[in-house]
């Protein structure tokens, strides 16, 4: 039993309290069968009236009962003989089931049923709401009530200590940890079952109050061991960032100049910095890494930035090095693409400090590679990495007791409620502001019905000069996905766009034959991109002013947005069309209309939040960071001011409380999590 049950992450007595029940049943009163519904679980009983087996086109025994406010029909199409005797008229049946509507009255289709002994009709009810557990293979509601029987028997005990300060959770109205465990397991009949499936009852919030609670404390703890290293000191706009800045072309925008000066701030003091940048689509987090990268080259020290994906690693390996190679400084490249040679010859150069900014995916933080003095570790889009590749990265740079700085960006805007718990441990920015001339971009969504439409509106775009993009969401026909395939999609268009210039990127190609596509899309020798969701972060051609995003109810609202930011970044009114495959889900149908709505990046994650959960939209999902056991971002957010009151308070005057929450939900396999 003891495997089965770490099946569901028990693996102690205190998990089969904090496993809690997802619905419930009330068995605990009789419901008078003439106050019924549709829909509704219910116990009822009632005097058998009429027992019989009809043959139509199956098989069927139908029992009908009464109470003095009504009849029922129970509905059996499996059963014996003894079960037909057992429902002999005049006997009193006792039942439970959702109530449907049946042919000319409210029925019960295989109830559970007993029959009840005349002296007995006011007894054998349930003293709770009846719960059921998430459950597996080998554990079924039974054992799953009787070990939390078990458990809450053991209560009494002071094995399970109340960490919170009582008067915070007076102040909040919920109730002790006792108590609270007593109710989601064992409701009392008057309870509100529908605060209580949806986490809103005061025993689930303080449950989840907790939890957050001890989120909280494992991200401030972790960040002030991060703080007892030392880090590099690097002082602010030294000669290679002024020179970068005269080279640019632009004037920086308040938001990246304020940006800037934290980040400054930060790498001057001793402490490793920890600080995430976050902006939307095209506000300019990258020109403003670059001018980090710039301060951290002229104090000694060398610069890894990590992308996930090799298309955006190119991207930013071409903006650096346009930047830096004019002031002699090195950039270079590394991937898990590249020859054993080439490899080789980069690795070395990283090692020995000829290059001094280097540029790559995931291959940064192979074992191999060594760095003489990283002082400075940019991940990008940081959500896409497990939580152990960024700890080797950061690790790279540990030389004694020395660790790199880390900037942190995302062009998913994070909501102030994961801000909050998840990145708790992080300094946090914010380039709230996008570069003047910027104009948003409309969105429409269309069916793919209309698709001659689509394609007769890109051809006109193109007319008019303009470039477009068509986003495909696979590669080949797939026999599972209704997804348009991208290659297929060329196909379509050059027939039914002989004039157009034609060109397709993905994933597959080689490194070589994807920068040879994008710089023939920026240089305007194409008119229109076929790509697949490579092209989501990096690109940037100012001339595309139209996108058309392919089975758009397949992606989630960040993912939409990311690919609407790469047009509108021009002096033309900019579109984006997403088209769809009929019928929409219900959540679909919201994306959408969310998307055709707004362009707010911070609006759209706090809604993408809320549809998805902090897991999906962080990424994370796999790690175990921002995965929680009853608590819900979305829906728990309101608690959180009070649960960075409590923390703080008992950081500073309660350590064995810290401990033993820590202990409780996180536990010691995510502790190096916060130094990432």
């Amino acid at each position: 039993m003891a495997d089965k049950l770490r099946a569901l992450g028990i693996t102690h007595v205190d998990d089969v309290l904090f496993h809690l029940p997802f619905r419930y049943q009330d068995r605990t009163r009789v419901t008078p069968i003439g106050s019924l519904s549709q829909g509704r679980e219910a116990l009822v009983q009632g005097e058998v009236r009429l027992a019989e087996v009809v043959n139509r086109r199956r098989r069927t025994l139908l029992v009908r009962i009464a109470d003095n406010t009504g009849s029922l029909v129970l509905r059996f199409f499996h059963f014996s003989q003894t079960q037909v005797r057992q429902f002999e008229p005049g006997v009193q049946v006792r039942c439970f089931a959702e109530v449907r509507r049946g042919p000319g009255q409210l029925e019960m289709v295989h109830p559970e049923y007993r029959v009840v002994k005349a002296d007995a009709l006011d007894s054998g009810l349930a003293d709770s709401l009846t719960p059921f557990y998430p459950a597996t293979e080998g554990v079924q509601q039974p054992t799953l009530r009787r070990l939390t029987d078990q458990a809450l028997e053991q209560l009494g005990s002071d094995s399970l200590r109340d960490w919170l300060p009582s008067d915070a959770i007076d102040s909040a109205a919920m109730p002790d940890l006792v108590t609270a465990l007593r109710i989601v397991h064992r409701p009392p009949p008057e309870a509100d079952v529908n605060a209580l499936m949806q986490g809103t009852h005061p025993a689930h919030r303080r449950l989840a109050f907790e939890e957050l609670v001890a989120h909280r404390l494992g991200l401030r703890r972790l960040r002030s061991l991060t703080r007892h290293h030392q880090a590099p000191h690097v002082t602010s706009h030294g000669d290679r960032a002024r020179a970068l800045r005269a080279c640019l072309g632009f004037h920086l925008t308040d938001a990246q100049n304020r940006v800037l000066h934290e980040i400054a701030q930060d790498m001057s003091t001793p402490e490793p910095m920890l600080r995430l940048v976050q902006g939307d689509v095209g506000s300019g987090k990258t020109v403003v890494a670059a001018l980090a990268a710039a301060d951290v080259v002229e104090a000694g020290y060398q610069v890894a930035l990590m992308a996930p994906t090799e298309i955006l690693a190119e991207q930013h390996l071409l903006n650096f090095a346009d930047w830096f190679d004019p002031l002699g400084i090195d950039v270079g490249w590394l991937t898990g693409k590249l020859t054993a040679a080439k490899r080789r010859a980069a690795i070395e150069a990283i090692a020995i400090g000829r290059t001094r900014v280097v540029v790559g995916t995931h291959a940064l933080f192979q074992r191999d590679v060594e760095f003489e003095n990283l002082g400075l570790a940019i991940i990008d889009e940081q959500h896409r990495f497990g939580v152990h590749q960024r700890l080797a990265l950061r690790q790279k740079g540990e030389a004694s007791d020395s660790v790199p700085h880390q900037l942190i960006m995302t062009a998913t805007p994070i909501p102030r409620t994961l801000a909050m718990t998840a990145y708790a441990d992080l300094d946090v920015s914010v380039i709230d502001e996008l570069p003047p001339g910027r104009k948003p971009v409309t969105t429409v969504a269309i069916d793919a019905s209309r698709r001659g439409e689509v394609i007769e509106r890109v051809g006109k775009a193109i007319g008019d000069g303009r470039q477009v993009y068509w986003v495909c969401t696979l590669i080949e026909e797939s026999e599972h996905l209704q997804a348009e395939a991208a290659e297929d999609t060329v196909t379509t268009l050059e027939s039914l766009l002989p004039d157009c210039r034609i060109g397709l990127l993905h994933g597959r190609l080689k490194p070589l034959e994807k920068e040879a596509v994008m710089q023939a899309f920026k240089s305007c020798e194409l008119d229109l991109l076929v790509a697949t969701t490579v092209i989501e972060v990096g690109v940037d051609v100012p001339n595309a002013s139209l996108m058309i995003i392919e089975n758009a109810e397949r992606l989630g609202l960040s993912q939409l947005h990311q690919l609407r930011g790469r047009v509108g970044r021009g002096d033309a009114a900019s579109s984006c069309i997403l088209l769809y495959q009929s019928p929409l889900s219900v959540t679909a149908k919201d994306r959408l209309g969310i998307m055709r709505e707004t362009n707010d990046g911070f609006l759209i994650a706090q809604k993408d939040l809320e549809l998805r959960g902090a897991g999906e939209v962080l990424g994370t999902k796999q790690t175990g960071l921002a995965e929680f056991r009853i608590a819900e971002l979305g829906r728990d957010d309101d608690l959180l001011d009070a649960v960075s009151a409590t923390a703080d308070r008992l950081l500073s005057d309660h350590s064995a409380a810290v401990d033993g929450l820590i202990s409780r939900w996180i536990g010691e396999s995510r502790k190096d999590y916060g130094a990432v």
